[in-house]
């Protein structure tokens, strides 16, 4: 059983699944903090990068299938055109309502 995005706890993260799922780049970088950053699968990336080719150029999608730390942390069946389907792990720092650093990777 999936957790719709519009039922998810924090409304940060609720949004920035809403704008994977929607495929809406300019909605995601809205959120986030100016200095963001990310990593995947515990290594470092460019953000603007790994968002354009693991996101939005490749039609990205999150079906979430449970949240922890208040909505923060995520277990997501993630897909994409290039890797297909997986079980991903994401958590989320939001500060002031932006997200200031996330890190995703399988689960």
């Amino acid at each position: 059983m999936t957790i719709a995005p519009a039922r998810l706890s924090d409304p940060t993260v609720r949004a920035a699944v809403t704008a994977i799922n929607a495929g809406d780049r300019q909605a995601f970088v809205d959120l986030l903090a100016p200095d963001a950053t990310m990593a995947d699968d515990g290594s470092a990336r460019d953000l603007q990068d790994w968002i354009d080719r693991e996101i939005f150029t490749v039609r990205g999608h999150m079906e979430v299938r449970s949240e922890s730390d208040g909505g923060r942390a995520l277990v997501a069946d993630y897909r994409n055109e290039t890797w297909g389907e997986m079980r991903t792990a994401w958590r989320f720092t939001v500060e002031d309502g932006r997200i200031r650093h996330f890190e995703t990777g399988q689960a």
